[in-house]
């Protein structure tokens, strides 16, 4: 997902204006990351970008001026666009490897239990032979012919046909004729478990090649993702101060501006985000829980993109337990400045999922499995989830693409802390953080793993 830095960022200067144009080359560029999960040749081409002459130049009149920097706006709108685009491909590989992980655990189990069960069913089925085999021999050698090897090593059929003209002796006993019927089903179970562990055994190795394809794809993102941060700083650190400028104000607050506005942009049609920042920040967690800053939604106004059902929540919504919520937040909070890690859960690299399980963890409280997608998932089916309008301290915000609550696929999940900020471990272009809550990508509902 694109990220916005917790900067302080000043509500008193202009919307950018005019940056339609520029901004959509980058468009059809954060279209072709999204699905290709590429790294961009370069941010920008190096000719685009204005040089300090032509930005004095620019100051001469004021529409030379407000066309420099209607300009640089969309210079920095297409920068935050391939960014964005960029690192929602790696979340989302990110999360497809944790899943993928998933699966393969849940086969390498099966594989296990199987196992363990054709050990104990041929156990059974020697055990059972025996006693059978034993019978058959005194019948033999009262009644003539031993039919003991072919009833220990005949197939099924040849067992059962066995056990029918063994149950024609008079000389059976109807406790005999159950010790022959236990040996030809325990037989039987054998055969059954062998073919089904033979299966899982397929499964478990189709499921360990597909978990190797997707590390590794999630891994080639990431890498793509820390590979543009260092030229993608420089541009906008350029772009920011000329556009200080040429407007009076700072570098510092010309981002920050910038990636409020950002973050609130709705997704684009075909997939891409419509914005976001770099990433590249300090991710010194800065910003607090009272306020709200530029580029979040806080609850009780819009929900945000998305078009999933309206499940959970409501009027039922449980009330939070203080206690759990404050520990919970006090532990990821701690963790502010650790780095990203795909899979890090502790105990000082944290992927997004690892470090929400690992907060609720802390207080004893279980919120699914290390995965964004699962969480979600245990909060949909224990009845814990919320509109965004009525979110509190806690509670847990998920991202999908286009903000679809009834996508499979939850890319990223966050805490929310109140005031329209949450805590996250996005990507590995920057540490856990502190941030305004993003609006788009966002889905309807938050998950409350406590009340």
């Amino acid at each position: 997902m694109a990220d916005t830095n917790a900067r302080g960022a000043g509500s008193a200067f202009r919307r950018p204006t005019g940056t339609a144009a520029t901004a959509a080359v980058s468009l059809a560029t954060a279209f072709a990351l999204t699905a290709t999960g590429g790294l961009p040749a370069a941010a920008a081409p190096a000719d685009d970008y204005p040089t300090w002459a032509e930005v004095q130049a620019a100051k001469q009149s004021e529409s030379a001026k407000q066309a420099e920097i209607a300009k640089l706006e969309g210079l920095v709108a297409q920068l935050q666009q391939q960014a964005a685009a960029l690192q929602k491909v790696a979340m989302e590989r990110a999360e497809d490897a944790l899943l993928a992980q998933n699966e393969l655990q849940v086969a390498e189990a099966k594989t296990t239990r199987l196992s363990d069960q054709l050990a104990d069913a041929q156990e059974r089925a020697e055990s059972s032979a025996k006693l059978a085999a034993s019978l058959v021999a005194r019948l033999a050698r009262t009644g003539g012919g031993d039919p003991t090897s072919a009833l220990a090593f005949s197939s099924g059929d040849d067992a059962d046909l066995l056990l029918s003209r063994l149950g024609t002796m008079s000389k059976l006993s109807e406790s005999s004729t159950a010790l022959v019927q236990q040996a030809v089903y325990d037989k039987k179970a054998v055969s059954s478990l062998a073919d089904e562990a033979a299966l899982a055994e397929d499964e478990r190795r189709d499921r360990a090649s597909a978990a190797q394809q997707a590390q590794t794809d999630a891994e080639q993102a990431a890498a793509d993702v820390e590979a543009q941060v260092a030229a993608q700083l420089a541009n906008e650190n350029l772009l920011f101060a000329q556009l200080a400028s040429l407007k009076g104000t700072t570098a510092e607050l010309e981002r920050a501006y910038a990636e409020g506005q950002a973050a609130q942009q709705p997704t684009n049609p075909g997939g891409s985000t419509g914005g976001g920042s770099t990433g590249g920040g300090s991710g010194d967690g800065g910003g607090s829980s009272g306020g709200t800053p530029p580029g979040s939604t806080p609850p009780g106004g819009s929900t945000g993109g998305g078009s999933g059902g309206d499940s959970g929540g409501g009027s039922t919504a449980p009330t939070p337990v203080g206690s759990a919520v404050d520990g919970a937040i006090a532990y990821a909070k701690a963790q502010l400045g650790e780095r990203y890690q795909l899979g890090g859960m502790g105990p000082d690299v944290w992927d997004c999922s690892g470090l929400t399980k690992a907060s609720y963890a802390s207080v004893g409280v279980y919120i699914g499995i290390h995965s964004s997608t699962d969480q979600y998932n245990y909060m949909a089916a224990q009845g814990r989830l919320v509109p965004y309008s009525e979110a509190l301290p806690g509670d847990l915000i998920f991202y999908s693409d286009g903000g679809n609550e009834n996508n499979p696929r939850k890319y990223h999940v966050t805490i929310y802390l109140g005031g329209g900020m949450m805590i996250e471990a996005p990507n590995p272009s920057v540490p856990v953080r502190i941030v305004p809550v993003r609006s788009y990508d966002r889905v309807p509902h938050v998950g409350r793993p406590t009340g």
